[in-house]
């Protein structure tokens, strides 16, 4: 049976062709069962977050699964069929399962390694089995993808460090306190870097939030979305003694935070830790801030080397991540290459079963009356020999099922034993060997092209 992936992802299509092709999740039921009515659909799901929509089909034929894929990208689209397949990836088979492998891993997200991929992957799976959409196929290639990504982050680390300057200054504010819970942060300035820095280290324990901005009902505006308080400006320090984290992004040419200031109030408050996370460009904070006692600065050149340094991590992560990947994969085809010879194995124990029967029944014809006893040893005996003529076969067709040969020996079992088989249901597509003399070399440099946009992502939003 074939598996074949149709995508679009933010690096095949621009965001105007991808919100045409992006499925809201209240709508995929009934897309899904549109899909799954096409000719030849044997199953189906769909994956639609914010950057990619990716359908994972089991067709009968793989001109007529790719077309119906086409087809109803189109309808649901209002797109031609030609713009569509422009802007979209197809995978199969080999390609398809172990592209929804490195989607489950985060190794295909904007974000070398993000988690929250791994919960749309899982969420798409659900609503189309939910759906009715899906077969055993799919249903065992996106269990093992949830585990494959499971696996990844638990094996590797890959999602640990901070990739985005927000999430970097979380984490240095971790190394400086430890525990954030309980911890109050000033945010000087309410612009937007400043507000998603802000809000990630409330998510890590921060309880008091101040806001202060030359402009107080701005001030007020972000302080209510994290249930704190607003200050005027010109008390900037006189609330800075009640904070253990500063953030500071104003759109100032000059210092907001001198060092004169700071002195007095260090001096005023002596033992008090202080940290100050600069994000202005030009800065906001003097850097002679930084030789106080009990303070920390960082800028934006700091929160960036944090940054590259946990790229560097991620990199580093992902080519372990890519060898679990090439083992889970192997496991999965395998288990494939013996659905494919399913069909003729059931059909040879089919065969098997009515010779048996028939030649019991015409043995006992001939015996004539027989007690219960030796029924039942004639029985067990013609049982046993059929299972035991059959065993061989059956193990030797699933052993070869998972070489390239294995469609070879199946149609030879089949034409031995006269067997009759539906082709459609033992089709065997070859899987090419993909070389893995020079697999470390191959991994880094794929990794390394999965990371050429990263440095250029710094939002904590949708990323996948």
């Amino acid at each position: 049976m074939l598996i074949v992936a149709v995508g679009v992802n933010h690096r095949t299509a621009p965001v105007e062709i991808r919100e045409k092709l992006s499925f809201p999740a209240h709508s995929l039921p009934k897309q899904l069962q549109r899909l799954h009515s096409y000719g030849g659909i044997e199953g189906c799901a769909i994956i639609s977050t914010c950057n990619r929509t990716e359908i994972y089909v089991t067709p009968r034929e793989l001109d007529d699964g790719l077309n119906a894929v086409w087809d109803f990208l189109s309808n649901y689209s209002d797109l031609d069929s030609s713009e569509i397949k422009n802007c979209t990836f197809c995978h199969t088979l080999y390609d398809s399962v172990r592209h929804l492998f490195r989607v489950s891993a985060g190794l295909d997200s904007m974000i070398l390694g993000e988690t929250q991929i791994l919960g749309q992957v899982r969420q798409g799976y659900e609503i189309a089995l939910q759906a009715g959409t899906t077969n055993r196929v799919l249903n065992t290639l996106f269990q093992q993808a949830i585990t494959v990504g499971k696996r990844v982050r638990h094996e590797t680390g890959i999602d640990k460090n901070a990739v985005s300057v927000s999430y970097a200054a979380v984490e240095l504010a971790k190394q400086k306190f430890g525990d954030l819970n309980g911890r109050s942060v000033l945010v000087v300035g309410a612009g937007k870097m400043s507000e998603l820095t802000a809000k990630h280290l409330v998510s890590n324990g921060v309880s008091g939030v101040i806001v202060s901005n030359r402009s107080y009902d701005r001030a007020e505006m972000l302080a209510e979305k994290f249930q704190g308080r607003a200050c005027r400006f010109e008390e900037l320090f006189r609330y800075m003694k009640k904070a253990d984290i500063v953030i500071s992004s104003t759109a100032a040419s000059h210092y907001v935070i001198r060092y004169p200031d700071m002195c007095e109030l260090i001096n005023a408050n002596p033992g008090k830790k202080l940290m100050f996370i600069d994000i202005a460009v030009p800065r906001d904070v003097d850097p002679q801030v930084n030789k106080l006692p009990g303070v920390t600065l960082y800028d934006i050149d700091d929160l960036q080397n944090v940054v590259d340094n946990n790229l560097a991590e991620r990199r580093q992560a992902a080519v372990q991540a890519e060898k679990i990947i090439e083992e889970e994969l192997d496991e999965f085809l395998q288990w494939l290459s013996v659905q494919l010879v399913v069909p003729t194995i059931v059909s040879l124990k089919e065969m098997g079963e009515e010779i048996k029967k028939r030649e019991l029944e015409r043995a006992l014809n001939r015996l004539g009356n027989v007690s219960d006893r030796e029924y039942k040893i004639i029985s067990s005996m013609a049982n046993s020999i059929m299972k035991q003529l059959l065993h061989f076969p059956i193990v030797r067709l699933k052993e070869y099922a998972v070489t390239n040969e294995g469609h070879l020996y199946t149609k030879v079992l089949q034409n031995l034993f006269n067997l009759e088989v539906d082709e459609r249901d033992s089709q065997r597509y070859r899987i090419k060997n993909k070389g893995k003399e020079n697999v470390q070399e191959i991994l880094t440099s794929r990794v390394n092209d999965e990371m050429h946009a990263q440095k250029q992502v710094h939002s904590g939003g949708c990323q996948q």
